[in-house]
């Protein structure tokens, strides 16, 4: 259960996500500390000095290929990512995104539910996600989006 906090930097993240182009999927990413200051935060988008036009965002391979999603981009924007941290998105992150959150060193992420789902990619992506959050004893908390 998000206690008061937790809700407020869901909300946070939701507001960023708003900034996305992307017309079909908006994510949004903080990064906080244990005093509650917010280190970064982030949005799904195509990379500094690349055309984000909408024609490229309507296909769906070529958008895949350019966009940075929410929570790496709240990574690679932080001016600094030590102590305990706490990564806060609006969609369960990928397998890709793992790998930079635990590296980095957060030790919690509070995400909506993704449910598993065989055959479809973001549900069986998951479960590698989960996997590697228990394995490097990163907290995971979920919530009904």
């Amino acid at each position: 259960m998000l206690d008061k906090w937790d809700r407020r930097f869901v909300e946070l993240a939701r507001h960023f996500a708003e900034w996305s182009k992307d017309p079909v999927c908006k994510v949004g990413s903080v990064i906080v500390d244990s005093n509650r200051i917010v280190r970064s935060h982030g949005y799904n988008g195509f990379p500094r000095g690349v055309r984000d036009d909408m024609a490229r965002y309507s296909e769906k391979m070529v958008k895949h290929k350019f966009v940075v999603h929410a929570e790496a981009n709240a990574i690679l924007n932080a001016k600094d990512l030590s102590g305990s941290l706490t990564l806060y998105a609006t969609k369960f992150p990928c397998t890709e995104c793992v790998k930079m959150i635990l590296q980095v060193g957060i030790d919690r992420v509070v995400a909506p539910h993704q449910p598993v789902i065989i055959g479809h990619y973001d549900g069986e992506d998951s479960v590698f996600a989960r996997t590697m959050f228990e394995e490097a004893s990163v907290e995971l908390e979920e919530f009904s989006a």
